[in-house]
């Protein structure tokens, strides 16, 4: 965790806590699966669809000591984005799990510059700093635009449809856990159907299916949509450095694993957040200009009660409630491969 002190060009102060309150980062641990060693063997889905791929050291800029929940899925988010977008950022983040454990001023568990705004405003917020940043002659430092699925899919919707109809130059990534996680773990419209919440509880379950923000970020006809896992850090890395490198509005769907809102086990949150993408209940694919469709390299697939075991939030899913869903998924699977296809 860092104190706010010391001066950056271009952003607030910064500094570091006293080593007595450190919390040990991955790295200090040696036999961590998770370590940021150079060249380390970290698990990820690759270009050939594999789960391992060289990593580089890189600067942490997620320093230790934040407020998240053991094995939160939006914390590995922002560390493996921010290892790939670098110092040259600025994060705009709404009310969330993020705006809570990032720390409380004068602390701040990440390096860079970050901007706490009102729930609906992510987007058009970012849209002004990218504006200012323009004004100023900056054409190089990249807008982060960072908000879960409440944030995005439901309270912020209004604001990042108009912005990215502007075609606004920023990078809006929604770290998605599939419910309001930080004031309850209350429903949205990105929460599965069957899935058990606050709000929808085992005798009132949630009926409505998941909304697809990828399809309504295409229908935008933007230049670049996405989708990801940090359960696939590869692959995510490839989506971000090539979304930094594009002019005009880009969106990254990001599957960020919820120990506490999932009821699972804070260790099983990678192979959670694998096995969705390998059971497709997540896959991964690009849109370009809304209507270039691209699958993304990924292991065989598995069925889905793979993805639904280890989470108590199904746990009272029946025998034909689960065939119901495996059945989902492989539609819409099907529905995604012929847009592929039709794309060439």
């Amino acid at each position: 965790m860092n104190r706010v002190s010391e001066s950056i060009p271009g952003s607030f102060p910064r500094g570091s806590a006293s080593e007595s309150n450190q919390i040990k980062s991955p790295r200090e641990v040696e036999d961590s699966p998770h370590a940021c060693r150079s060249k380390a063997e970290i698990p990820l889905c690759g270009a050939a669809g594999s789960f391992n791929l060289p990593v580089p050291e890189k600067r942490e800029l997620f320093t230790p000591g934040h407020y998240g929940c053991p094995g939160c899925g939006a914390a590995l988010a922002m560390r493996q984005t921010l290892s790939v977008l670098g110092e040259d950022t600025i994060v705009v983040m709404p009310a969330g799990c993020w705006s809570t454990f990032i720390g409380i001023y004068p602390y701040s568990c990440l390096t860079v510059p970050v901007l706490s705004v009102a729930f609906a405003s992510t987007a058009a917020v970012a849209a002004g700093v990218k504006s200012g940043l323009s004004i100023q002659g900056n054409d190089h430092t990249t807008v982060l635009a960072w908000a879960g699925d409440g944030g995005t899919f439901d309270i912020g919707l209004q604001a990042l449809s108009g912005a990215v109809e502007r075609d606004e130059d920023i990078l809006f990534i929604c770290y998605d856990n599939e419910a309001y996680m930080n004031t309850g773990i209350q429903r949205s419209s990105a929460t599965p159907a069957g899935g058990w919440t606050t709000t929808t509880p085992d005798s009132a379950r949630k009926a409505q299916r998941k909304k697809d923000i990828v399809e309504i970020m295409a229908a935008h006809r933007i230049p670049y949509a996405a989708t990801a896992s940090i359960g696939a850090p590869a692959d995510l890395a490839e989506k971000v450095q090539k979304a930094k490198t594009i002019r005009g509005s880009r969106f990254i769907h990001l599957f960020a694993s919820c120990p506490t809102g999932w009821r699972h086990d804070p260790e099983l949150s990678l192979e959670v957040a694998r096995a969705a993408v390998k059971s497709r209940v997540f896959p991964l694919y690009e849109v370009s200009e809304g209507n270039v469709w691209k699958e993304s390299p990924m292991p065989e697939k598995e069925p889905v009660d793979r993805y639904l075991k280890h989470q108590g939030r199904f746990k009272k899913l029946s025998a034909v409630e689960r065939q119901q869903f495996q059945k989902q998924v492989d539609n819409d699977w099907e529905r995604l491969l012929k847009k592929c296809r039709a794309s060439g």
